[in-house]
């Protein structure tokens, strides 16, 4: 059972990850062996990108909802989940880091 993911969580991307825009899509690229377990490249859609920018160790997950919602046109409870749902699948892959 993993941990519960929180608005109010602060997360940072991790420096063993780059991030470089290929054909339209914000691309995961692992800089380390360790974290070379990724099977695949990471590629995020254009919110998914978004959150990933604003993921800088300083803002809430609450703060980087509120730039989703003011940049996208969006349901703020759906965008909520959709937000949670991806920090899930960064941490599973090992790309953020909490604090």
């Amino acid at each position: 059972m993993g941990t519960e993911i929180l608005l109010d969580d602060i997360y940072r991307r991790s420096p063993e990850i780059v991030s470089r825009r290929i054909q339209g899509e914000l691309v995961l690229v692992p800089i380390r062996q360790q974290v070379g377990d990724l099977d695949a490249i990471y590629a995020l859609n254009e919110t998914a990108a978004l959150a990933w920018s604003s993921l800088n160790g300083q803002q809430s997950l609450r703060q980087v909802l509120a730039c989703i919602t003011a940049e996208f046109e969006v349901d703020e409870a759906e965008a909520a989940q959709d937000l949670l749902g991806l920090m899930a699948e960064l941490i599973a892959v090992g790309v953020i880091e909490k604090g």
